[in-house]
């Protein structure tokens, strides 16, 4: 554990040296922040490699939130041409969130109210900036646990909610969010549960055109009914 502080705590200064250097740069505010974002994810392959998403999980997790929050502070300073920007922002979202998804169900209070913490600060920077491609993981760090919802829980235990209580949590999620959690329950063989999410997002007149759910449900249909009761679906 004190090899993982000791770990993260370099990480932290490696980050702050980059955006030190990013703001002292004589190059033009392009190539200063192409250089920024190449040598940022040097930085952090580097640092996420020393653990494996299946054994320490934990370790990675602060990883991400470190880096989250490094890169939003040093946004002011990024050029808005550099279209790394955007792109390294999306990418570090999404794996952070996929990762959220495997945690065991209970993360450590410190650890989960630091990742809370973070990207809250981290949403309200980038805000600033004009970017909104954290609103996944601050909707995500507004709950108790990755799990925790209870009209999420409520769903995946097939005690369906209020329509209305459903279309809130749907609403809040968001298709992409939700096409995670599908796909990590299907991943993990729950396929019942992955089943019933998939159906209310499909039913959901908020997301008609959006995330595949009729064919996911169809799919999680075929995997665990009979061809008649599939027939019967179709």
């Amino acid at each position: 554990m004190a090899g993982s502080r000791l770990a993260i705590e370099e990480l932290r200064e490696r980050f702050q040296a980059l955006t030190t250097a990013l703001k002292e740069s004589s190059q033009s505010p392009l190539e200063a922040s192409l250089h920024f974002c190449q040598e940022f994810c040097q930085v952090l392959v580097e640092h996420a490699s020393r653990w494996k998403t299946d054994e320490d999980p934990l370790p990675l997790l602060e990883v991400y939130t470190v880096a989250i929050l490094s890169f939003a502070k040093a946004a002011s300073c990024l050029s808005s041409e550099c279209e790394n920007v955007p792109l390294l922002l999306e990418k570090l979202s999404l794996s952070c969130a996929e990762l959220l998804l495997l945690l065991p169900q209970h993360v450590p209070g410190a650890l989960w109210e630091e990742f809370q913490s973070s990207m809250k600060l981290a949403h309200g920077l980038l805000q600033e900036s004009g970017s909104t491609q954290l609103c996944l993981l601050s909707v995500l760090a507004q709950q108790d646990g990755v799990w925790a919802n209870t009209t999420l829980s409520s769903i995946l235990s097939n005690q369906i909610p209020q329509t209305e209580q459903v279309h809130e949590f749907l609403e809040l999620e968001g298709p992409t969010l939700l096409n995670m959690r599908i796909k990590h329950l299907i991943k993990v063989d729950s396929i019942d549960k992955a089943a019933v999410l998939a159906k209310m997002c499909s039913e959901y007149p908020g997301y008609e055109g959006k995330g595949n759910f009729k064919q996911t449900y169809l799919l999680c249909i075929c995997m665990t009914k009979s061809q008649e009761q599939l027939m019967e679906e179709v």
